[in-house]
């Protein structure tokens, strides 16, 4: 077997236990006679599947009772729709708040505008080029308005809120796809968390929302029924067919998160990975790491050398080490390196020796 370091931003690794057992478990999942791809989601043992994904997920990361998990289809960018059809009519001013500190957020905001909805942008780093998050005070946030929204960890630009914004009463809502279940977070100060699955918990294809009890219905009767929030919570993420074999890996996910140690012990390892990785970065001159220091990622590090060129051969040359899915977003160019949870500690010991080797070997005109 001849695996590689994949440093996409996704779809990206998995983690090795958990892909070994699911191999295990394909081609009949316990004494089902199955494979769980094969499986009735109304069926005995997926209902004990999902309901065992859920309860894990709510110790690692500490979700209070009084907040619904639903597992839904869809991509986060469905949840841009969802999050204004849900919410805006939480406040009398039908008034969504957003900040955009990168292309997701500023597409949940565009999304927004584009329904018509009250929407404002409350701060942006645009024209830094993205290179660290807002700064939100709790001034800053009308207190009459229906929410505001955040994208906490932002893929293509390497940035990450350092910190979780006083809203006051309103509640705060999270794009988390990129940084999801990395480390602890206090979910009772957010409204509404959502994450696509395929960077940090499973396949592409299942988006996970927590959302508050009381923001549940607040919606006008006509919402689509597949974005309501509440429908989906009512019939326990079963509304339709969910994404049963994403939720299933998931679950494996947090199952294998939980014997680790929890949220703690997985900061840990990846406070490690991204240190050794911005420790090299901060000693040299030949790469360029545009992220201020306040900001950085520890999900997603983006460098470059300054030579489009360079760079192209940097990231094709790696791909040929086996360090694959280097090359930086279309969009921005350069490189990034995606040290998920699910990136051991030697694949980033292999970028930063790849890193000096070949500033050794390609001196900048």
């Amino acid at each position: 077997m001849n695996r590689v370091y994949n440093f996409s931003a996704g779809p990206s690794m998995l983690p090795m236990p958990v892909l070994e057992k699911a191999a295990s478990e394909l081609v009949c999942y316990g004494n089902s006679g199955m494979s769980v791809m094969e499986m009735s989601h109304r069926s005995p043992d997926y209902e004990a599947i999902i309901k065992k994904a859920e309860a894990d997920l709510r110790k690692i990361m500490n979700i209070p009772d009084n907040y619904k998990v639903l597992f839904l289809q869809g991509g986060a960018s469905t949840q841009f729709s969802s999050v204004a059809l849900n919410l805006i009519n939480r406040a009398p001013s039908k008034k969504g708040l957003y900040a955009v500190s990168g292309q997701f957020s500023g597409k949940a905001y565009k999304e927004a505008v584009k329904m018509g909805i009250n929407a404002k942008c409350i701060a942006t780093t645009k024209d830094d080029n993205f290179d660290h998050v807002p700064t939100i005070t709790r001034d800053m946030v009308d207190q009459d308005a229906s929410y505001l929204h955040i994208c906490f960890n932002n893929t293509i630009y390497g940035t990450k809120y350092g910190y979780i914004p006083d809203c006051g009463d309103v509640p705060l809502v999270a794009d988390m796809s990129s940084c999801i279940i990395s480390e602890p977070v206090d979910v009772t100060k957010f409204g509404v968390i959502y994450a696509g699955a395929q960077k940090n918990m499973a396949p592409a294809g299942l988006t996970l929302v927590i959302v508050r009890e009381d923001l549940l219905g607040l919606s006008d009767e006509s919402i689509p029924t597949m974005l309501d929030w509440k429908t989906m919570a009512d019939n326990d993420s079963m509304y339709n067919t969910p994404p049963c074999y994403a939720i299933y890996m998931a679950g494996l996910v947090y199952e294998w998160i939980a014997q680790l140690g929890g949220l703690e012990v997985m900061k840990e390892m990846n406070v490690k990975k991204a240190k050794l990785l911005y420790d090299y970065l901060d000693s040299q001159d030949y790469y360029i790491a545009p992220v201020k220091a306040d900001s950085r990622s520890m999900m997603n590090v983006t460098f470059v050398t300054g030579d489009a060129d360079l760079d192209k051969k940097f990231a094709s040359e790696a791909a040929a080490a086996g360090l694959k899915n280097l090359k930086g977003h279309r969009s921005v160019g350069g490189m990034r390196a995606s040290i998920y949870n699910a990136m051991p500690y030697e694949g980033v010991e292999a970028l930063v020796a790849f890193m000096k080797k070949f500033a050794q070997e390609n001196p900048k005109k």
